[in-house]
């Protein structure tokens, strides 16, 4: 079989058996990161209702300008700090981190680390 479809489906199953304890609520959304190789990207959900409340990646234009001239570590911290600053403006205060299948290490850490130092707790 294919390394690449190994790995899919690798990350598929973690990314089911972390999510079946996790739940975000309108009170403490779910912090969800997606990494991909060239951008990464952040999402506040509302499971209950359906609702994404806040968005900001390396691709959207909110956060292309901002990450223009830096290194991948030093983009995914921006775009923690600027998805908690979009947080803390409607008044989320709290969330509950979705890694989404990956370590907790390297541009998804500091991605939470960006979050965390702009007022946002999980």
């Amino acid at each position: 079989m294919d390394n690449q479809i190994i790995k899919r489906r690798s990350l598929d199953r973690k990314r089911r058996r972390i999510r079946k304890n996790l739940s975000g609520t309108a009170e403490r959304p779910r912090l969800s990161v997606y990494r991909s190789e060239c951008h990464i990207y952040g999402q506040l959900i509302d499971d209950i209702a359906g609702l994404t409340l806040v968005s900001v990646s390396t691709q959207a234009k909110n956060g292309r300008d901002a990450v223009k001239d830096l290194g991948p570590t030093d983009a995914a911290q921006k775009i923690g700090e600027l998805l908690a600053e979009a947080a803390v403006a409607k008044g989320i205060s709290q969330a509950v981190f979705d890694r989404g299948g990956r370590r907790y290490a390297g541009r998804v850490a500091a991605l939470a680390e960006g979050a965390r130092s702009k007022g946002l707790q999980f």
